[in-house]
């Protein structure tokens, strides 16, 4: 349930994105079957199973205190299905660095005039709405906001998980009127109106399904060194000047791809 003031909605909760990075498994060089792990304990000097292990709190240096699982269910909040809106704050002030899981919110059963409701309320007003639940005993904050399509769930990181920013030189603050001109200039010329994701692959995906398809099917990769790159220093302006006379006539800019391993025949 979202709890909007007096009003609430029944809603379900979606995981909106998924990771498609490649996974690799641990298998033995000699026979290519993938090994299983075992738990050893350097005291006893033995494999143990894990009917015999607790969970234990790092309280020191090799020191731990033991919790059992009535211990630590005791400590876990209170199972809430309540989503309680504690203020609404402005899009632009949650920086995106305490953004940490996205889930879709759809109307659940006999919620949906609640859940337009709140949805059209809060289309095109640039605002997110925060607000505290449990979920699988974890207390959570997170923030709602709404698009063309409906609400949508982040869950944040609270402000102690979030690191101190490291300082920048005053060297890194000083720039010259006409650089920076120069600097918005490109810019514009590499700006677009709208986030077209589509645009962009994982090219490093590609290459791994592509490289694990040939050497399925007994191909081999052949590994090229590649080139020693040393970073040119260059006078910003001229930089700049030649990045803007680069860009003229040409077209949108697209990502660059690392150099393809080459994949050849196994030598027979």
């Amino acid at each position: 349930m979202i709890s909007f003031g007096l009003v609430t909605i029944p809603v379900a909760l979606r995981s909106a994105t998924r990771s498609l990075a490649p996974a690799f498994h641990l298998v033995h060089a000699a026979c290519g079957t993938r090994i299983q792990q075992q738990l050893y304990c350097p005291t006893h000097k033995r494999v143990v199973e894990r009917s015999e292990l607790v969970r234990g709190f790092d309280v020191g240096k090799d020191q731990f205190v033991v919790f059992t699982p009535e211990e630590l269910e005791h400590l876990e909040g209170e199972a809430s299905r309540t989503i309680e809106i504690a203020e609404f704050v402005p899009l632009a002030a949650v920086d995106p660095v305490y953004y940490e899981t996205t889930y879709y919110l759809a109307p659940d059963k006999g919620g949906e005039k609640a859940y337009g409701l709140l949805a059209a309320a809060m289309a095109g007003d640039a605002r997110l709405a925060l607000a505290t639940f449990v979920m699988r005993g974890k207390e959570n904050l997170v923030a709602i906001r709404a698009d063309a399509d409906g609400l949508i769930l982040h869950t944040l990181f609270f402000a102690d998980e979030v690191r101190e920013r490291p300082s920048v030189s005053q060297d890194a603050r000083q720039s010259r009127p006409e650089e920076i001109k120069l600097a918005r200039r490109l810019i514009d010329e590499l700006s677009s109106s709208s986030f077209r994701p589509e645009r962009y692959k994982d090219a490093y995906r590609e290459r791994v399904l592509e490289a694990a398809r040939a050497k399925a099917r007994g191909k081999t990769i052949e590994i090229e060194a590649p080139a020693e790159r040393r970073a040119p220093v260059v006078n910003i302006m001229d930089a700049l000047k030649a990045s803007l006379e680069r860009r003229k006539g040409s077209a949108p800019a697209r990502e660059a791809r690392a150099p393809r391993a080459r994949v050849t025949r196994r030598a027979s």
